[in-house]
């Protein structure tokens, strides 16, 4: 994870990133009730990560429109 944040300049990883953070914070708190600490941070992690993607799939289809 340092690596991947030491990449990017902060600005573009706080734009990327926010999104699909709070959206998974949301879908985590709402849905994710496994009485495992362990096991709701890599279920919130995993859906971290899914809908980073799927946001950064998104920016990529919205800047190629013409």
């Amino acid at each position: 994870m340092y690596s991947l944040v030491q990449s990017l300049p902060a600005k573009q990883w706080v734009w990327l990133e926010t999104p699909a953070f709070c959206s998974s914070l949301l879908v985590a708190e709402l849905f994710f009730k496994f009485h495992s600490f362990t096991l709701e941070c890599c279920a919130f992690c995993v859906t971290w990560t899914a809908l980073g993607f799927v946001f950064s799939r998104m920016k990529e289809l919205i800047a190629r429109r013409p």
